[in-house]
């Protein structure tokens, strides 16, 4: 486990988040729990979960909601995983439909006691989607299946508009924030994706102790292999048993990242204290 840190650092003022409870909210909950689904935003204590339910949107979480990885970062359950519900697919589509979603957006743990890393499920899940809710575009944050090609090309062939890997942090942090991951690894996910035609998507956390020039490394990194669409976010401790932050970062240097972005040639970028990987996912692809 992360050491905690004896003297966490107090919260500035812009990191405020929406509470949740409005209709809006509740009849997403609803909707959720009664198709039986996860959601990365209860998972993963997203500090965006008034606002996104509320407007009635969601990020539906794939695979369990148990990760074969331990990464420093996130809430996510670790252990061993129960066996694939291969009926999952329907049920997400059948909410997706439900709840009128024009862009949905899929993630999952990683499952990596299994060979194909569950992709199978996201491939199906895709297609499910199309039947249910025809003209919902589909975005998937997919873990890197251990760079197996077979599993990665099962899910570039079921063609989702957004094909999304988190590099999350700089290199040099990865054996403390992303022990199990490789950095290069993601790089060559999204340059393979990219190379069967999908357009792109990274994420990166900061507060976890990187330089601004790592940061630029990350984002200049990102558009060597030609990725379409990256977001900025401030990494939050989400229990005390989790990497503590190192620093919060201030607005103006997201915006300056935002400009950053936009000059190394990416298509959009959202860079802000509370930006997450599917935050307002959908203004990145034009209608």
């Amino acid at each position: 486990m992360p050491a905690t840190s004896p003297n966490p650092l107090r919260r500035p003022p812009w990191l405020k988040v929406r509470l949740p409870g409005s209709g809006g909210f509740i009849e997403t909950r609803r909707t959720v729990s009664s198709h039986r689904l996860h959601t990365v935003c209860e998972e993963a204590n997203c500090p965006n979960i008034g606002e996104c339910w509320g407007a009635g949107t969601a990020t539906f979480m794939i695979l369990g909601d148990v990760c074969t990885r331990s990464c420093g970062f996130c809430s996510v359950k670790t252990g061993r995983p129960e066996t694939l519900d291969r009926g999952e697919p329907l049920r997400v589509a059948a909410a997706v439909a439900e709840m009128g979603l024009r862009h949905a957006v899929l993630t999952s743990v990683n499952r990596d006691e299994r060979k194909d890393g569950g992709s199978t499920v996201f491939a199906d899940c895709i297609r499910e989607i199309r039947k249910s809710a025809p003209g919902c575009r589909v975005e998937v944050l997919i873990p890197d299946f251990k760079g197996d090609e077979d599993a990665l090309e099962t899910v570039f062939s079921a063609r989702p508009e957004v094909l999304a890997h988190n590099v999350e942090t700089a290199p040099r942090l990865y054996r403390r924030v992303r022990p199990q991951a490789d950095y290069r690894q993601s790089l060559d996910v999204l340059r393979r994706a990219k190379e069967s035609g999908l357009s792109t998507k990274s994420s990166l956390m900061v507060g976890l102790g990187e330089m601004p020039e790592e940061v630029d490394g990350v984002l200049r990194d990102l558009r060597s292999v030609l990725c379409d669409i990256v977001t900025l976010g401030q990494y939050l401790q989400p229990t005390r048993n989790h990497l503590p932050v190192e620093e919060f970062i201030h607005p103006d240097l997201f915006a300056a990242w935002k400009e950053r972005a936009a000059v190394l040639g990416f298509q959009h970028c959202e860079s802000g204290p509370l930006v997450r990987s599917s935050y307002h996912a959908e203004r990145a692809i034009p209608c």
